[in-house]
């Protein structure tokens, strides 16, 4: 083992020497032994060679099968008896690399029931199933010519040092292995992506490479760095909402499998991350894990939970690390592409000159041939006694009418001039020609036969010179004949980071003791806050005027007399706390606001200037930054003449929680009453709708909706006919393939709409305002009719639309203005009639969110066209 180590380049230090009584240290054996078997193991089993992008195994179950092809599928069984004739391990690791081989459907044709990569399933016993080499792998993959050769482990076979790989087979497959103090993880790429890369690298562009997994799904490669050591990337399955109780679950995240990702999903619900009913495998040609949630369940927060608590989500660290000149290296993809690239021109250029020197000696051949045949040199050696005479009276004939590199002839010379000089076994190979063929001889076709060669010698040396033009037509070839259906599997995008504090169910519920400092999920027998998780902190003010940040638990003390307790979130800017204490030092009531935004778990912070005596007076918490007034009672006995004053919290500003405050008053303060509570002083939140999400956002993507502030609320239009009025909650997401328009609920705002009424046959118009208070709940405006169907919904004053519809068999055009057509009624109104039958199309004219010119498009029916074909006007 040592000794191959070593011969592969590893260099070593010097064997540990004996000492004077001929004794080796322990110490010293396992240093030595430990270096050899370390070499060992990263050259010969778990790093791939750059050049064919092969770990050994791989690279003899390829050479095997190379040896075993007849275009016949050969049982697996025999494929590793056959391997092991080069590979010196069991015939279980041969037979697990040679089913990984095939799982990936490019180098080998697979068989017979080879598992499944998606579900986890075993490939079947190997004496079942059967593989060959595809036509790519034979096209790519060996050419022996251009293969280096070396003794296999016991000396008895040739085995390639690598093969001739004209393909960068190390990108497209990826690869993972494990060695003594040494790793590799290569995300697989594209196969027509990392071919179109090689061919702009060859036309001297940059180009961008991201990893493709056959299982589909998202991929997040913001922090790819070119797959090199410190890089990552983040998968994800691909969800889809099936309806309001159920979603599915369509693409499984890179080296995930059905079982493993359904577990995470149960196992997260058992701890209380999510809330599901059941978890159904329906996986069969495709992926399909469907989830039933618990009633009342957002599907897109368990989405978002799943993502977070599931290994629907992953990160994974490539470390491209290969084996180059005998030692492990660590590069990046483009590298990776470009080495690849440039030897496959190389190989392309040793396979021209190879194929030029055979066509140079076919031609040499032929044309010795057909002067030997023409002019009857075979009639000079009938008296010749032996083969020596035989060979000079050729060798002197052939002169008289070839000429060879080495002769310098004269000027006018007509002798035929030959690639290069008539050696000795050129002439016994004239010697050998049959009489049958010399009596058939036909000269036309050996002109012919010259005439092939010399255009195809043309063609070789054109190539030559143009070898990378030559390289660049041999890609597009591959890319033609071999890439149909290995487009893009995985969807490139961008992850939005999801708070997992956000999105984890209500696992828990928060209980405090006030009098004795106790919070946690297990006291029962105390005073219920609110719904939690057991991942959220908890924020508690006390009397004394201090507070503390602490991880939910069973039981957590907080310090006793608590006055206020609440789950806290990170980074809170808009909850705001009004604050009136008393400073032990001077007897003066101070006023403050503050926020709350960062904190060290567990530790104590002071919000008075921490005098012995102080307290707090008046506490209250402001969701929205609201201000308040508030009335302070003085003591009866001081010296001030007025014993009732009014303090507006909007006169002072929003500071860090550490501030003093201002001075309120400077006499013994009884007691303090709010008065009445303020708008936010933070001013409104400025709202935009990311129409290909459907999520709201403050990052000013997509439509603006407007400014909301304290009480303000949202209002949805769907396309089944319904509104939904909902508060304003960043967390919620508005399905874009349902909703129709939405925006900020004024006082004034007014529902237009258009449907057809099932139950009289008309198309009728209808305006209203918002008169239900319920929140989050969805009301319908349209008529309950199977055959009732909402055209046309907007939240604009006045939309003007254009209208079709047949009458007879004629195309009849109309165009209103809803405003003017009708007048603002109740919302359970039927409306007005605009047409007795149903419109065949609607198009805006006038509105500030929908384009003039835009369609709305939907379903009618009419004679000789089946149900729900789509018109469009």
């Amino acid at each position: 083992m040592a000794k191959r180590a070593k011969s592969n380049g590893i260099s070593l230090p010097p064997p540990i020497q004996a000492d004077e009584e001929g004794v080796v240290t322990l110490k010293g054996m396992y240093r030595e032994y430990f270096l050899d078997y370390a070499s060992y193991v990263i050259l010969e089993r778990a790093i791939p060679a750059l050049d064919d992008g092969l770990k050994p195994v791989q690279r003899r179950i390829l050479h095997s099968m190379k040896v075993m092809d007849d275009g016949r599928y050969h049982k697996v069984a025999n494929i590793i008896g056959q391997t092991m004739q080069y590979h010196p391990h069991g015939d279980a690791a041969i037979g697990d690399a040679l089913v990984n081989l095939g799982q990936k459907d490019l180098l080998i044709d697979p068989q017979g029931n080879w598992g499944d990569i998606r579900t986890g399933d075993r490939a079947a016993a190997a004496r079942y199933i059967e593989a060959r080499l595809t036509k790519f792998a034979l096209d790519v993959a060996f050419n022996p010519q251009t293969t280096e050769w070396q003794l296999s482990y016991d000396g008895r076979k040739k085995e390639p040092v690598t093969l001739p790989m004209k393909f960068p087979l190390l990108l497209v497959q990826g690869v993972e292995g494990i060695a003594v103090g040494l790793s590799t993880k290569i995300l697989p790429h594209n196969f027509i992506e990392l071919i179109k890369a090689s061919i702009k690298l060859l036309q001297g562009r940059k180009t961008k490479l991201y990893p493709d997994f056959p299982n589909g799904g998202l991929i997040d490669v913001t922090d790819y760095n070119d797959g090199k050591r410190g890089g990552k990337v983040k998968v994800r399955a691909k969800i889809e909402q099936v309806s309001k109780n159920q979603i599915a679950i369509k693409e499984l995240p890179y080296a995930t499998t059905t079982g493993s990702l359904i577990d995470s999903i149960v196992k997260a619900n058992d701890k209380g991350k999510i809330k599901i009913k059941k978890v159904i495998d329906n996986t069969a040609k495709d992926v399909e894990i469907l989830i039933d949630l618990m009633p009342g369940v957002s599907p897109d927060v368990t989405m978002d939970a799943l993502y977070a608590f599931t290994n629907c989500e992953i990160s994974i660290s490539p470390n491209a690390c290969i084996i180059i000149d005998d030692k492990p290296h660590f590069v990046g993809i483009q590298e990776l592409l470009q080495v690849s690239t440039d030897n496959t021109k190389e190989l392309l250029r040793l396979e021209l000159e190879i194929k030029k020197g055979e066509l140079e000696e076919k031609w040499h051949f032929a044309s010795l041939e057909k002067i030997f045949i023409q002019n009857r040199i075979y009639r000079e050696i009938e008296e010749c006694e032996s083969w020596e005479e035989v060979i000079e009276t050729i060798d002197r004939e052939l002169k008289k009418y070839v000429k060879t590199p080495s002769d310098k002839g004269k000027r006018g010379d007509k002798r035929v001039k030959l690639m290069r000089d008539v050696t000795e076994d050129d002439i016994a190979r004239l010697t050998e020609i049959k009489i049958k063929r010399i009596s058939k001889y036909n000269a036309f076709k050996a002109d012919e036969l010259i005439a092939r060669l010399e255009d195809e010698l043309k063609q070789v040396k054109h190539d030559l010179k143009h070898l990378t033009e030559f390289a660049i037509a041999y890609f597009k070839d591959l890319l033609k004949k071999y890439g149909k259906g290995r487009e893009r599997k995985t969807t490139i995008t961008t992850f939005e980071t999801i708070k997992r504090v956000a999105v984890v169910a209500n696992n828990a519920k928060l209980y405090v003791n006030r009098k004795d400092g106790f919070i946690g999920h297990s006291l029962k027998k105390d005073e219920l806050v609110t719904d939690c998780s057991d991942i959220d902190d908890i924020i508690a003010f006390r009397k004394d005027g201090k507070f503390q940040v602490s991880r939910i638990a069973d039981k957590v003390f907080m310090g006793k007399n608590i006055i206020h307790v609440d789950v806290w979130k990170k980074g809170d800017d808009r909850t705001t706390y009004n604050m009136m204490y008393v400073d032990g030092a001077t007897g003066r009531a101070m006023a403050k606001r503050f926020n709350v935004t960062g904190i060290t778990r567990d530790r104590e912070y002071d919000l008075t200037k921490g005098t012995k005596g102080s307290k707090l007076l008046y506490f209250t918490v402001n969701p929205n930054g609201e201000s308040e007034k508030v009335t302070v009672q003085l003591s009866q006995g001081c010296k001030a003449k007025k014993k009732m004053l009014e303090f507006n919290f909007d006169d002072i500003e929003i500071k860090s929680r550490g501030s003093q405050g201002n001075i309120v008053t400077k006499y013994p303060v009884r007691k303090v009453t709010q008065l009445e509570v303020g708008k936010s002083t933070l001013g409104a939140i400025s709202i935009w709708l990311d129409r290909v999400s459907g999520r709201i956002n403050t990052d000013e993507r997509g439509t603006f909706l407007g400014e909301f502030d304290t009480g303000d609320h949202l209002i949805a239009l769907y396309n089944d006919g319904t509104y939904e009025v909902s508060p304003l909650d960043m967390s919620k997401r508005f399905d874009p393939s349902d909703m129709l328009d939405l925006a900020k609920l004024e006082d004034g705002t007014v529902v237009s709409s258009v449907y057809y009424d099932g139950n009289k046959g008309w198309t009728v118009v209808k305006r209203f305002h918002i008169e239900t208070t319920k929140l989050n709940e969805r009301y319908s405006y349209i008529t309950e009719h199977k055959s009732t169907k909402l055209l046309f919904a907007s939240l604009e004053d006045n939309p003007r639309i254009q209208y079709a519809m047949k009458v007879k068999s004629k195309k009849l055009l109309g165009e209103i203005s809803l405003a003017e057509f009708i007048g603002v009624k109740g919302w359970k109104s039927l409306g007005n009639k605009l047409s007795d039958q149903k419109l065949t199309g609607i198009k805006v004219v006038e509105s500030d969110t929908l384009e003039a010119g835009d369609t709305i498009e939907f379903e009618v029916k009419e004679k000789g066209k089946k149900n729900g074909q789509k018109k469009l006007f």
